[in-house]
């Protein structure tokens, strides 16, 4: 009888192990997977648990576990599961991560035997298997990860204490607590939060003031130097708007406190007539500067503070962005009671080693002074935190991304003599290179090559900086580990004929290589480069666009399939599930900002783990460069062609701007071409500029009515733009009037001319790759920056330009005058919004380079269990890199 019973419980206890490990085994893969409540379909984690929760109950229902025989009783388990995961589908990502996470930590306490020392409730280390689907390269839970943890001991049928995020019980939940937690926060202003993408307490601690008030440091009026930025308080005394020559809106309002008064003017913001009102007190920070015979105050930011704020005069006031409905003050006390009752809970990831080393602020106090600081000084260390986090969690995935690749499938290994690019290379291979495959005889591959040196085939010498990049990518395909390398060059520094080398080499070898272009036009255009610089070769290239005729595109695809064709050149049409290799070993994406993760993987996938080069026309300084492509290597062309004639650069303002119409028409009536460049597409009333359609009715009408006009601009069909593009390269176009879309890429030997208007909206790497687009062939060309009433710090960049066409220091001045957000244009970088940190802050990016390197040698891919806070953050903010 004993014996049955005995066996009976065994059974019972089998069966309940059975249930908490199935439930085990769902959450591990739903982590892997990135919370995105795809372990279990259909339904979800909610239908999960509640299907799961009933079989518990069955289970439990037949029999009850014996007293000592887990650290946990079934229902505390079931309950806790449940009060976890339902509703899992409405729980935004870092809910969901820090749910998963205390779930896996129960189930394991659950699982042990009774006594079992049990760890602090952290993720348990799993498969480390990829999971398809699963493009992140942080993967939670490793099989090698398993750091033996110190253990605590507990008594058996202790409750387990739930932890949200290590260090930190149970505060995570209130962090994610919905806004009406906060008092005075009903469904009218949550809505109104919602607008500034705040619906929760954590997004309101990490919505950060745009600036700070001072107002115990405020100048005076008559104190105000000239050129430096200032702030001051006063009274409004009237405002009006007017209208300038060149069509903007100026607001004025004279503003007067007890040592004078100063006019101060905000542009292209009328509607600031109606929110200032004479007889208020009014906070601006601006620069006092002297235009002609007036002396007017620049207004960059303006606040109308509040009675109290004037009374506190001994504190820095945070000043937020704003929504309609929702005044400074009220969002100030919103922000101050998550500040006092929530920013302590705010978990810390960084560890306690890093951050003696680094001196940094611990982040639940960062979080709290970020708002409402003690002194300037504590601002400063908040702030210094904050984007040293942000610049740490990036250099942390560049890290993972490079070790995935090194450590990853091996790609073909792509041996060949110097001498079949250099006319004094080496007839023999490098010395690092496979000694197992020996010298690669030309022709043994599935192109007979036809010429055996590509240089000598050149009208040109190879510059320094070619014949450097050329010799580092060699290096590169001779290892078995995949190339992943960044080409940068300065507009015209020679990229096609890297590029052309590498597709050699692998021709040599009897591999295929494919190029990506962002647009059509460019395709044709890298198309025909490579096609005459490998036609000696005897190599067959493909072009594959949209806007090819079915024959022609079948005809493409078959060469590259049956691997008649040794090069491939296209669009996204190089990348669809129709189009297959016969053996790339090399892809080359031009301009990689214009496509996405999921189309570069795409043409990636083509091949058996090819190696990559990535190129860019856009000079970027070093600091950003390690940022924006920290994994990969990087090569230099800083080094144009002999013989390249310089551009003349001329900045007019005013009536000046004849001189620029003449010169086109001068142009032109020599055989040559011109582009007009506007900043916009059609009038806006935020900023009043001319627009390029409105421009080329005026030029057509007015000033070059006997020449031939085109119009390019953003807003067209990509085939009608590329029509007109190819237009004006055939030379039936002899003024191109155009927006920024002519900034990177095209080619037209024939224009000779750049006209910029409204150059001071532009910065200075985006005018250089305008300037870029002439000085192309033989002739001598020139580029003309049209501004009106351009400020101190347009002046600045267009003084720059005017004497200088180095692009990398231009780059590097970019950057220092204008940050990375505007280096590139709205989403370009591929970064995600930095909300603290400015990657023109080289010191700070480069400490955090090497902290993360320092770690990562200590820690690769973050297993410890001491780093286990720092892998979520880094898992959760890489995933919203990558997104991009």
């Amino acid at each position: 009888m004993a014996q049955q019973r005995q066996t009976s419980d065994g059974q019972r206890k089998e069966s309940l192990g059975a249930l908490l490990e199935r439930a085990r085994r769902v959450l591990l893969h739903e982590q892997r997977t990135g919370h995105a409540d795809a372990a279990v379909k259909p339904g979800g984690l909610t239908s999960f648990i509640t299907y799961w929760s009933k079989e518990m109950e069955e289970a439990r229902a037949s029999s009850s576990t014996a007293a000592g025989d887990s650290t946990l009783s079934g229902d505390q388990v079931e309950q806790t599961l449940t009060k976890l995961l339902l509703g899992y589908q409405t729980q935004d990502p870092m809910r969901r991560a820090a749910n998963v996470r205390s779930a896996l930590a129960l189930l394991d306490r659950a699982t042990a035997p009774a006594g079992t020392p049990v760890t602090t409730p952290l993720p348990k280390a799993g498969s480390g298997r990829k999971i398809a689907g699963d493009k992140s390269p942080w993967s939670r839970h490793d099989a090698s990860a398993a750091t033996p943890p110190k253990s605590v001991p507990r008594s058996a049928g202790t409750h387990a204490t739930l932890v949200e995020l290590p260090g930190r019980p149970e505060g995570n939940y209130l962090l994610q607590s919905p806004v009406t937690s906060i008092p005075g926060v009903g469904a009218t202003q949550a809505e109104r939060l919602r607008r500034l993408d705040v619906e929760s307490i954590a997004d309101l601690l990490f919505t950060y003031p745009r600036e700070h008030l001072d107002y115990s440091t405020l100048e005076k009026i008559a104190n105000l130097p000239f050129g430096e930025v200032c702030t001051v308080l006063g009274l409004i005394w009237e405002v009006d708007n007017q209208r300038t020559s060149g069509g903007r809106t100026r607001t004025i309002a004279r503003i007067n406190d007890e040592t004078g008064s100063i006019r101060a003017t905000w542009f292209n913001q009328p509607y600031l007539k109606k929110q200032l009102t004479p007889g208020d007190y009014i906070v601006i920070t601006g620069i006092k500067q002297r235009f002609g015979n007036r002396v007017e105050f620049n207004v960059r930011s303006h606040e109308l503070p509040e009675k109290g704020d004037l009374i506190n005069t001994g504190r820095l006031v945070p000043v937020y962005r704003l929504t309609e409905g929702l005044s400074p003050k009220v969002l100030r006390r919103y922000t101050k009671w998550a500040v006092d009752h929530c920013a302590r809970l705010v978990p810390e990831h960084l560890p306690t080693e890093l951050r003696s080393r680094a001196r940094l602020m611990v982040l639940p106090q960062a979080v709290a002074e970020m708002h409402y600081p003690e002194s300037p000084d504590s601002l400063r260390a908040a702030r210094r935190r904050l984007a040293f986090d942000e610049l740490f969690l990036i250099q942390l995935g560049m890290l993972t991304r490079r070790a995935h690749r090194l450590d990853g499938p091996q790609a073909p290994v792509l041996s060949a003599p110097e001498s079949l690019i250099f006319l004094d290379g080496q007839p023999d291979l490098p010395s690092h290179a496979p000694s197992s495959l020996g010298p690669v005889a030309m022709g043994d591959g599935l192109w007979p090559l036809t010429a055996q040196c590509l240089e000598k085939t050149l009208p040109f010498r190879l510059t320094q900086a070619q014949r450097l990049a050329i010799r580092e990518i060699i290096a590169d395909l001779h290892k078995p580990q995949p190339m992943s390398r960044l080409l940068q060059g300065d507009v015209g520094s020679g990229k096609t004929v890297v590029a052309a080398a590498a597709l050699l080499v692998a021709a040599a070898n009897g591999y295929q290589g494919a190029l990506l272009a962002p647009t059509e036009i460019l395709a044709e255009q890298h198309y025909r480069s490579l096609a005459s610089l490998l036609s000696p070769f005897g190599l067959h290239v493909v072009l594959l666009t949209g806007r090819q005729r079915a024959k022609d595109r079948s005809a493409a695809r078959d060469a590259l399939t049956s691997g008649q064709a040794a090069v491939a050149v296209g669009t996204h049409a190089l990348i669809q599930e129709d189009v297959t290799f016969s053996r790339l070993a090399l892809a080359i994406v031009d301009e990689q900002h214009r496509f996405g993760v999921e189309q570069r993987d795409s043409l990636r996938a083509k091949g058996y783990n090819p190696h990559m080069l990535v190129m860019t026309a856009t000079p970027i300084p070093r600091t950003l460069a390690l940022t924006l492509y920290g994994d990969l290597d990087i090569s230099v062309l800083d080094e144009l062609p002999p013989g390249r004639q310089p551009i003349i650069t001329r900045w007019r303002t005013g009536t000046q701007v004849q001189e620029a119409y003449r010169m086109v028409v001068d142009q032109v009536a020599t055989g040559r071409q011109a582009y007009i460049i506007c900043p916009l597409v059609e009038e806006s009333e935020a900023l009043e500029a001319k627009s390029a359609i409105a421009e080329y009715e005026r030029l057509k009408r007015e000033v070059f009515p006997d020449l031939r006009l085109g119009l390019v601009h953003g807003q067209l069909r990509p085939a009608e733009k590329d029509a007109v593009m190819r237009s004006f390269r055939d030379g039936m176009i002899d003024v191109l009037v155009a927006t920024a879309v002519v900034e990177v890429g095209v080619d037209v030997p024939n224009a000779s001319i750049m006209m910029v208007e409204d150059a001071d909206r532009f910065g200075l790497s985006q005018l250089h790759q305008f300037r870029g687009r002439v000085g192309r062939g033989q002739y001598q060309s020139y580029c003309y920056l049209l501004s009106h009433e351009a400020g101190a710090a347009s002046s600045e960049r267009l003084k720059l330009l005017e004497n200088t066409s180095d692009g990398f220091q231009l780059a590097e001045e970019d950057l220092r005058l204008r940050g990375a957000g505007d280096f590139f244009g709205t989403r370009q970088s591929g970064l995600p919004e930095l909300k603290v940190a400015n990657l023109a802050d080289s010191r700070l990016l480069s400490e955090a380079r090497e902290l993360a390197e320092w770690l990562w040698q200590q820690d690769p891919y973050l297993k410890a269990l001491e780093h286990a806070a720092l892998r979520e953050r880094v898992f959760l903010f890489w995933r919203k890199f990558m997104a991009h």
